[in-house]
């Protein structure tokens, strides 16, 4: 073979060699494409019509949020909230009168029950009066503690008046004895309670007393009182020591409309009483009511306190009445404490609670003389109403009426 034929093979040989190269190339080339992008499958509905569905890709690409889906017109059933309960609004209560409260009170208080008025029927219906029977009389007047001052002061008057006038006409023993303890009741103190609005601001009441006489119980009732003679009232809950004591306090005001200051349990009573007051004077009210915490006459930090709290109200508006409260069935130990709370913060008028058919009534005479200042509410029960103003010929004439009258 001669060289010219040689090459040509060879150089056929070569193309040959790289067409097969290229081909090839070609071909994997294009089914690597054809693995990296599949076709559409086919799927067929239920008519017989083909949908091309895309194939998943195996890239983990960013995902975008599939298309919402068409809205039918199905309608959903309407949801109807409940209507929301609205609470019924407080009933405000409309205080009984004074005038009215008076006379059922005098029924209250007369009643064979009460030792002072026993003793005194006795005495008007003995046909004789002797040694024994003044003895008598003397004893059930110190059982009623009234004290024995005024106990031998009204068995001499007596003893006077009955030996001269006899006992023969009853109608003039009764008009003797009735001039008799009305003048030991005294009817000449000014028995009003200083609730009037000064021209330096509200009227401020201090109600105090030791634990368990009912201060509380009196502020409302007292409350009530003022409502019902169309005062302005506020009331103070600087009784912080008791456990729902200021919340007691709160009851009372809105059964008859009255807004009361308070915190929160073992603030500062000085601090609430002057706060109580400054709303009062914002608010040009008539009245501010101050209720205080119970304590003992013996606990001398307590009865300081006491005297603080007046100290810091005044720096605000005169403190225009105190009032002590007494458990009229305390006797003797009523009257110690008397005496402590007036040297501690001027006590300028007696309340006496619990003055009821079972009471002692004497107790008001010691104590006015005592301390040398009136007797000016009374309560004679656990009702609402059940304290009115002291009224000195409405209490001689209860222990003198006759309960089988």
């Amino acid at each position: 073979m001669d060289p010219i034929t040689l090459a040509l093979i060879i150089a056929g040989v070569v193309a040959l060699l790289a067409l097969g190269i290229g081909g090839l190339a070609f071909w994997s080339r294009r089914r690597s494409l054809t693995k990296a992008e599949p076709r559409p499958e086919i799927t067929t509905d239920e008519t017989g019509a083909g949908t091309a569905t895309a194939p998943e890709r195996e890239d983990s690409g960013p995902s975008v949020a599939p298309t919402a889906p068409v809205e039918t017109d199905v309608l959903e059933p309407e949801v109807t909230e409940p209507a929301p309960e609205v609470e019924p609004a407080p009933t405000t209560e409309t205080p009984e009168a004074p005038e009215s409260r008076l006379v059922r009170l005098r029924r209250r208080l007369a009643g064979s029950k009460n030792v002072l008025s026993r003793g005194l029927l006795t005495l008007l219906s003995s046909d004789k009066i002797d040694e024994d029977t003044w003895e008598d009389f003397e004893d059930t007047l110190l059982t009623a503690d009234l004290g024995v001052g005024p106990t031998t002061e009204l068995v001499e008057a007596l003893r006077t008046k009955l030996r001269v006038e006899g006992v023969a006409d009853n109608d003039a023993a009764r008009a003797t004895l009735r001039a008799e303890l009305l003048k030991l009741v005294d009817p000449t103190l000014d028995r009003s309670v200083a609730t009037q609005r000064t021209a330096e601001g509200p009227a401020v009441v201090m109600v105090v007393g030791v634990n368990g006489t009912g201060k509380t119980t009196t502020v409302g009732k007292l409350a009530r009182i003022l409502v019902a003679e169309d005062a302005d009232v506020l009331l103070g809950a600087a009784d912080t020591f008791r456990a729902a004591a200021a919340e007691q306090l709160t009851t009372w005001g809105e059964r008859v409309g009255v807004p009361t200051v308070r915190k929160e349990e073992g603030a500062d009573p000085a601090s609430v009483a002057f706060d109580a007051v400054s709303a009062g004077v914002e608010n040009e009210v008539d009245v501010v009511l101050i209720d205080t915490a119970g304590r003992l006459h013996t606990k001398t930090g307590l009865m300081d306190e006491l005297g603080k709290v007046k100290r810091v109200i005044e720096k605000k508006s005169p403190v225009t009445e105190v009032l002590l409260v007494i458990d009229a069935t305390t006797g003797q130990n009523g009257l110690t404490q008397a005496r402590i709370f007036s040297e501690v913060v001027d006590v300028t008028g007696i309340v006496l609670t619990k003055l009821d058919g079972s009471a002692k009534g004497g107790i008001v005479v010691q104590v006015q003389r005592e301390l040398g200042v009136p007797v000016k509410l009374i309560g004679l029960g656990e009702g609402p109403d059940d304290l009115a103003p002291f009224d000195p010929e409405m209490f001689v004439d209860a222990l003198l009426e006759d309960p089988a009258a």
